[in-house]
């Protein structure tokens, strides 16, 4: 008999995926970026300005020593960012008009989506306030104060900027991790089906427990791209943010099962 969730409905079935999977969730996601790829463009086009704007802010206030952290961190909303897309993927599939009005409108209409977005900013303030708990226990209110120059000569050169460095690692390794089992299925979940926002949650853990290698070959790939996004000034979030969002609701559709 299935499961069922609090609301006394059927909980979606997981399936078990592989590796190849996974590549041709990428490689579809990259045909719906072909065949939409207005929607992508604007959506990262917006994603980067935001970045760009942030990054120029802390130029502006003294504080670019935050830059780094603050790029690593700007990629945890992004599951939240790419929503538009996995909604024009669903209806790429279903043959439903594709006018921003009518995507807008449909995630708009998903209550779900705007608590989980709430969860995705709660975990990059939790990232921001334990970067500048790490600065003071490690480098002290003078590293918080220093130029870039002098923050990364400091971490790089001495023994408590490379502790500061390590455990802020770590720490934000933990955070993505947790994010991405808690997001990567839940939020083409709630804009597919009527569930609710625990529920998704939930299939999402559980989709990465039963899934270990091919889930965690994707986050690799999210992390690299994210990564060159943020060398590049966040300018390939134009590319990687559209690709990683409709291969994200293709893998979905792979681990979950449609309904009966």
């Amino acid at each position: 008999m299935a499961a069922t969730s609090l609301s006394g409905k059927v909980d979606p079935v997981i399936r078990k995926i592989s590796i190849d999977d996974v590549k041709a969730a990428l490689s579809e996601g990259i045909a719906d970026f072909r065949r939409a790829p207005r929607h992508g463009l604007v959506l990262g086009g917006v994603s980067a300005a935001v970045g760009i704007a942030i990054l120029a802010l802390l130029y502006v206030l003294g504080l670019p020593y935050l830059a780094y952290p603050l790029g690593a961190g700007f990629a945890l909303v992004c599951p939240f960012l790419a929503a538009g897309l996995y909604e024009v993927s669903r209806r790429l599939e279903t043959g439903q008009s594709l006018a921003a009005g009518d995507v807008w409108a449909a995630i708009k209409g998903r209550s779900e989506i705007r608590w989980m977005g709430f969860a995705t900013v709660f975990v990059l303030i939790m990232w921001m306030y334990q970067v500048r708990f790490l600065m003071a226990l490690f480098l002290g209110y003078s590293g918080m104060m220093a130029t870039l120059g002098e923050f990364l000569r400091v971490v790089f050169t001495t023994t408590e900027g490379l502790m500061f460095l390590v455990v802020g690692n770590i720490v934000g390794a933990f955070l993505s991790a947790l994010l991405f089992s808690i997001s990567v299925v839940s939020f083409p979940l709630v804009l597919d089906r009527d569930v609710d926002f625990v529920t998704a949650m939930i299939t999402s853990v559980k989709a990465v427990a039963m899934n270990p290698v091919p889930m965690v070959f994707f986050a690799a790939i999210i992390a690299a791209m994210l990564f060159f996004s943020a060398i590049t000034g966040f300018l390939g979030l134009l590319v990687a943010l559209p690709v990683l969002g409709h291969a994200t609701w293709h893998l979905y559709r792979r681990v979950i099962a449609p309904v009966a």
